[in-house]
């Protein structure tokens, strides 16, 4: 499960589309709600399941503030990062699971402590959040690791991309796949920038994905039209289920409807249409849908004809249709 040989990612360049169900922070601190988060987006038929590893001490400070403040509880945004961790016994039980679903294992550290842990437990490659791009000891450990790597851009400059990529394959990544991703939640269409999947791929010459907030499957099957080599969204059990994600976020349902949709148009890009072959295919058909050259009405021997005597009509037989004039 440790190595780029993992089958979630062998697909990628050959025209399979890695999909990634997201959990995040659906979970809200409940072990149990984590568990039963793989069992629903494996069975959606997503190949990878993706949490957050957040250790508070490690990543924050008690002063940090709350982006949106959407929890009823009264504790800070540290304490809420805090509630957030799971033991690296649970971890594993996490990992265990996924194995046992059929689905790789992903989950976005937040800190070095928490990188170290994942490497411990053990994961199919890194997701870097949007937060991470400039981290670049962080990124120098993933790359060292030969695990391939997933690059959020959702905060990121253009230059800071540039950056990004220029170190990952300066410690030699096993792979890079550049994501498209808008920090907004959830996010409109005029912000979800379709239009960066061929620029990213013709920029760096990588694979790559979109990393979708918009809490619809429009996106990601656009991008999949557009070449993307893999698709992340945010995944719940409801819309009106509890948590910051949710507005984001697609449904178990969606998510199997996605993949089968993305699955579908997998195997039409695959499968260009020669037009010519196709109508000589058709020859018999076309016979009877298309026209031919007949006489208006009943003409007398010696008639000199004139446009008005003349019709195309069915079955193409005759003269074709386009003879006409």
């Amino acid at each position: 499960m440790t190595t780029v040989d993992h089958p979630a990612f062998s697909g990628l360049g050959t025209g399979r589309c890695l999909v990634i169900g997201e959990v995040a922070l659906t979970h809200d601190g409940s072990l149990g709600l984590a568990h039963a988060s793989i069992d629903a987006i494996a069975a959606a038929g997503a190949d990878a399941v993706k949490f957050q590893t957040h250790i508070a001490a490690a990543e924050s400070t008690p002063e940090e503030p709350w982006r949106v403040r959407f929890s009823p509880r009264a504790e800070t945004r540290y304490e809420y990062w805090k509630r957030m961790e799971f033991t690296e016994a649970e971890w594993i039980g996490l990992r265990a699971r996924a194995d046992e679903a059929g689905v790789g294992f992903l989950s976005s550290p937040f800190s070095m402590e928490a990188l170290e842990l994942l490497e411990r437990v053990g994961v199919m490659g890194w997701k870097v959040a949007s937060g991470e791009v400039r981290n670049h000891a962080m990124l120098s450990r993933m790359a060292a690791s030969g695990l391939p790597v997933l690059l959020s851009t959702g905060m990121s400059s253009l230059e800071e991309i540039d950056a990004a990529v220029a170190l990952l394959r300066e410690r030699r990544a096993a792979s890079i796949t550049v994501m498209q991703c808008t920090t907004s939640y959830p996010t409109p269409p005029e912000k979800v920038g379709l239009d960066l999947i061929p620029f990213f791929r013709a920029r760096y010459g990588l694979p790559v994905g979109l990393s979708d907030h918009s809490g619809t499957p429009w996106p990601s099957l656009a991008a999949v039209a557009l070449g993307a080599d893999v698709v992340e969204v945010h995944v719940t059990f409801s819309r009106e289920a509890f948590g910051p994600d949710v507005s984001s976020s697609v449904t178990v349902e969606e998510l199997a409807r996605l993949v089968e949709g993305i699955r579908w148009l997998e195997r039409a890009r695959a499968n260009p249409v020669d037009k010519d072959a196709a109508a000589e295919a058709l020859e018999p058909v076309r016979r009877l849908f298309t026209k031919s050259v007949v006489a208006r009405r009943a003409l007398a021997a010696g008639t000199v004809l004139a446009p008005s005597d003349l019709a195309a009509k069915k079955p193409g037989t005759g003269i074709p249709a386009e003879e006409l004039p």
